[in-house]
């Protein structure tokens, strides 16, 4: 009888990293209760809180960023570099690593380099449509490259869709629609615009819905409006208007969601459409246009439409948003087109990738 395995999976830094990673490791614990599944990140991101929270161990190395201009910090990069890649190396030995999966971020290039010095296979998944240069570097040795969004340009990849977490790949967005629309006190009968702009919110959504929720309640629809912990935004206390800081239960808001607005982060596109919603995105402009591009297939899909940040005020969702609402007809052939470019296997696909990689 084989010995339990050991899973090493990279990543953190951002929601974005962190959840794909967990749901892939919730997939081989259950699959595999005796495997021990480890997490290597940095002590400055997020899976500090998420990952032992979920209930795994995680073990550290330390954040090297990639220079990107010649100064001190590249001088020293070299160094560092490797001494982050020892780190690894001692891990991977010290507790009989055998296979890593990365998914981006700091804790992902040192990783691949130390398992491809001490001959443990790795596999690379990569979330958003513009690849980061630590998974750029490691699909060229890589066992196997697993990519979220087609035409995303990795050597060898294939798109085998994003992680997804266990209650949104078994959502039956129908079947608990009374239990979402009672969750945020709304009407199951009434349509429902789902208003939200990532785990920390988006201004420029909640000034733009600040100036033209009334116009969407009087298109006959209701709107959850989910604002991010640190808006000031005040609570009109209107009747089918549901403001809410925070929602720890996003399944429940895409059950009642019949169309959403929001930014275009990887995991979110990913999940709306696994989900066929129709949706209208304003991709965050700042980083290098990632999300934007997250958003072009499903635009190109006919899934969903895009709206530039600088152009996202009141006066544009009156003039786009709530003619939508109208167009039963065109909300429908986007719900279709999402489903049809969606993917809720996801997790087995990378699980997939993994077995591969070992076999």
């Amino acid at each position: 009888m084989s010995s339990p395995r050991t899973y090493l999976l990279a990543g953190g830094g951002t929601a974005g990293h962190v959840n794909p990673l967990l749901a892939v490791a919730d997939a081989l614990r259950e699959r595999e209760p005796d495997a021990l599944v480890l997490v290597l990140g940095t002590r400055e991101g997020l899976e500090t809180r998420l990952v032992p929270a979920r209930g795994y161990e995680l073990v550290f190395v330390d954040k090297v960023p990639f220079p990107r201009r010649p100064n001190r910090d590249a001088a020293a990069f070299p160094a560092r570099f490797r001494r982050a890649i020892a780190q690894v190396r001692t891990i991977i030995a010290d507790r009989g690593v055998d296979v890593v999966v990365g998914f981006g971020g700091y804790a992902s290039a040192p990783a691949y380099v130390a398992a491809r010095r001490a001959r443990v296979p790795f596999v690379v998944h990569e979330a958003n449509a513009k690849p980061g240069l630590a998974n750029i570097l490691g699909a060229r040795r890589a066992a196997s490259t697993g990519v979220a969004f087609e035409g995303t340009p990795l050597r060898n990849s294939r798109v085998v869709g994003m992680p997804l977490r266990r209650e949104l790949m078994e959502l039956d967005r129908a079947a608990v629609r009374a239990e979402a629309a009672d969750h945020f006190a709304l009407d199951p009968a009434k349509p429902t615009l789902l208003v939200f702009g990532g785990s920390l919110g988006a201004a420029r959504l909640n000034a733009a819905f600040e100036g033209a929720w009334q116009d969407v309640l009087d298109a006959g629809w209701q709107l959850l409006h989910v604002t991010g912990e640190r808006s000031e935004l005040q609570d009109p206390d209107a009747d089918g208007y549901a403001m809410r800081r925070y929602v720890d239960r996003m399944d429940l808001a895409f059950a009642a969601a019949d169309l959403i607005v929001s930014r275009a982060g990887a995991a979110t596109v990913s999940e709306i459409s696994a989900l066929g919603i129709p949706a209208v995105y304003v991709p965050y402009a700042v980083g290098n246009g990632e999300q934007a591009q997250n958003a072009a297939s499903a635009v190109r899909a006919g899934a969903a439409r895009i709206i530039p940040d600088a152009q996202f005020t009141a006066d544009r969702v009156r003039q786009e948003v709530v003619p939508l609402l109208a167009d039963d007809a065109a909300r429908h052939r986007m719900a279709e087109a999402a489903a049809s470019i969606g993917e809720r296997r996801g997790t087995e696909n990378v699980v997939a990738l993994v077995d591969e990689a070992l076999a």
